[in-house]
Formats: structure tokens, C-alpha cells, sequence
């Protein structure tokens, strides 16, 4: 089959790659659509250190053509979503209503046995986040997928198993944003861009989003943001001023870059909270004053897979797409094939697309 693979560090290459049957727990899913998403820039450029090389791709639906023994969530034929973190049902965190944190989650991008079925040219490749689903077929544990309704389009679906769930969550779940609340976003790819759906959702009365790209904030408004900032200007100084010096209760970060983190804890008024939802280099960190902390009251919390269930959260996601609540579509702004996967990635990293999305035959 064909995959995109990272080789080493910057180096992206669609390659004829070797897969093998699924194992006990496991499923093979035919790939519909995968989401062109920044995480996996991460990956291939070093951000998030994995070993390399690997296939990339976290967030994804397709049609279910295997399973292995013992699995019965799912069955051959099956559309589904599949979630970048399991949901074994017995860790410690899943037993204690946090399975986002579930620890069967594996940076090396192994099947829980400790092995791969991929090859490339007979050599071992990881699977990125178990899935590894930018390619034409991904064998996967049976615990990171949930069955949909086959009236939901693929490319639609796909959204939700990272970009969706992590902003809408990081929303109303990590922050719990509350109706007539004050919002700052910082960043409008496509997290961001879910996020301000997700604050809409609630019933935030006002929603701030800042980006550097003028065409991320003409998507922001068109998701609901009621106020949009460049951030070339004084971004926290624009946000105090739009709230009446006070800032605003919840503010959002999704860049992963310190100085966006602490321009963010500065956009929060007092006692508000600050969310970190984008992911940074190991190397680097956000500087906090040690004396504001205290007094400033505010509340620090990372966001990691919006704090979702997706066995409870993804269903719901996909209602509020049927009610027409909740907006998929015009989140991608460009499809491609397979062999454009490299193109995507250089799209994504110049910032040309809201959310690009890989479709397959």
C-alpha cells in the first residue's frame, strides 16, 4: 500500500509499504480520508521527538475489512472514527473518568504487543499514535475505534477524531467555558477554528480570535468569532482593550510556541483561566512571574485530547454535525491524494489551509 513516511527529521516520502493482518484486539481499516494535521508536522520535524522512520497520520475514518480475534466493538464493513488515544476501560485513568491520559498510548508508534505491521523494504516502521492512518490502509487497535453512522461523510468524520475533539473539548471540558463568557483565542488553524465553534457552542457572548494570517481570521468569523485580532499588533494589549481593560475569562492557546503561552496568561483577567492546548518543543518553556502568579488568581491548565471520551464525546460531536450545529465542511479548505501528502505538509506549514485533508480511493 501507499503511505506517507517520515524517513528521518524533514524528510516526507510517499512509499509502497508492507502491511501486515491484523493481531488479537486489533482491526484493519481501509482508509476514506485523513486529516493534514500539525501534530504531525511536529513529528516530522522534531518537535515531538518519535523515532523515525514512521507513518504518519492520527486523525482519520474509513471501513472496517479486518478484525482480529477477540474484538467485537466493531465488524467488517463498519464505517468509523479512529481516535489518536485508546480507551482500554481498565488503566488507572480510565477506570477514573480520564481515559484521554489512557497509558496505553505509545510515543514509539507500537501495537500493545510491542511490535509493528509495517515494512518498508524490510525494515520495521512505527505507526504514528498506533494509527499511522496517512496511508491507503491502517491496522489499528480495536480500542482507538468507534462505528458511525454511514450517512456521515467521510472526510466530515475524519475531522473529529483530533482537530474537532481537541478544540470543541478543550472548551467545554478542560476550561468549561460557561454561557456569556469572555473567550480569547490564540491561533486559528483548525484546533482553534473548532475551539471557536466549540465557545459558540456554550454561549460565550464574546469570542477573540488572534492569528498573524488575515485568511485564518476571516475563517474565525465565519466560525462565530465576534471580534478578530492580528497578532503583528499588541495582541494583549487588543484584547484588553475589547474587554474593557479587564481581559478575558478564558483564554486559549493552540500555536505551541512560550511567548504566545505567556501573551495568552496575559489576555486572562484576574482569576481567569489560561488553557494550553498547542504542543511545544521539549526544550523550551513559558515564564511565569513568581510573584503575579499567586496574586493574579489565574488558572493554568493544559489541554491534552480536549479531556474527551471520544466513546462518549465523538458520538456527540457527530449529533451536532447532523443537527447542523456544528460545522465540518468548511473546515477543509483543500482535499488531496496520497501522493500530494508531501505537498499538504508544505501547505500546512506555509498556513494556506484552515484544515487540508488527504481523501482515498
Amino acid at each position: 500500500m501507499k503511505a506517507l513516511v517520515a524517513l528521518e527529521l524533514n524528510r516526507l516520502s510517499v512509499e509502497e509499504v508492507d502491511l501486515a493482518s491484523p493481531r488479537a484486539g486489533e482491526v484493519r481499516v481501509r482508509m476514506k480520508a485523513a486529516g493534514v494535521c500539525h501534530s504531525d508536522l511536529s513529528v516530522a520535524n522534531g518537535t515531538v521527538p518519535m523515532p523515525l522512520p514512521m507513518v504518519l497520520g492520527h486523525e482519520g475514518a474509513g471501513v472496517v475489512t479486518e478484525v482480529g480475534p477477540g474484538v467485537t466493538n466493531v465488524k467488517v464493513g463498519d464505517h468509523v472514527v479512529l481516535s489518536f488515544v485508546p480507551n482500554c476501560g481498565e488503566c488507572w485513568f480510565c477506570a477514573h473518568k480520564e481515559p484521554h491520559l489512557c497509558v496505553h498510548c505509545d510515543a514509539a508508534g507500537r501495537m500493545w504487543d510491542g511490535t509493528s505491521r509495517l515494512q518498508l523494504r524490510g525494515q520495521e516502521l512505527g505507526a504514528m499514535s498506533q494509527l499511522g492512518c496517512l496511508a491507503q490502509f491502517a491496522v489499528v487497535p480495536a480500542a482507538n475505534v468507534i462505528a458511525i453512522d454511514r450517512s456521515i461523510p467521510f472526510a466530515s468524520a475524519a475531522l473529529v477524531g483530533c482537530a474537532v475533539m481537541t478544540g470543541v473539548g478543550a472548551v467545554a471540558n478542560t476550561a468549561g467555558v460557561e454561557p456569556a463568557s469572555t473567550v480569547a483565542i490564540f491561533g486559528c488553524g483548525g484546533v482553534g477554528l473548532a475551539a471557536i465553534q466549540g465557545a459558540r457552542l456554550v454561549g460565550a457572548k464574546q469570542i477573540i480570535a488572534i492569528d498573524l494570517a488575515d485568511n485564518k481570521l476571516e475563517y474565525a468569523r465565519r466560525f462565530g468569532a465576534t471580534d478578530c485580532v492580528n497578532a503583528s499588533e499588541d495582541p494583549v494589549a487588543a484584547v484588553k482593550a475589547l474587554t474593557g481593560g479587564l481581559g478575558v475569562d478564558h483564554s486559549f492557546e493552540m500555536t505551541g510556541r512560550p511567548a504566545v503561552m505567556e501573551q495568552a496568561y496575559a489576555a486572562a483577567r484576574r482569576g481567569g483561566s489560561v488553557c494550553i492546548v498547542g504542543v511545544g518543543r521539549y526544550t523550551e518553556a513559558m515564564q511565569l512571574n513568581a510573584l503575579l502568579l499567586a496574586g493574579e488568581a489565574k488558572r493554568i491548565l493544559g489541554c491534552f485530547y480536549g479531556n474527551s471520551n471520544f466513546r462518549v464525546d465523538m458520538p456527540n460531536l457527530l449529533a451536532l454535525y447532523q443537527a447542523k450545529r456544528l460545522d465540518l465542511e468548511g473546515l477543509i479548505t483543500r482535499t488531496y491524494g496520497i501522493e500530494e501528502a508531501p505537498r499538504a505538509f508544505a501547505d500546512l506549514e506555509a498556513g494556506r489551509n484552515a484544515r487540508g485533508l488527504i481523501l482515498f480511493d
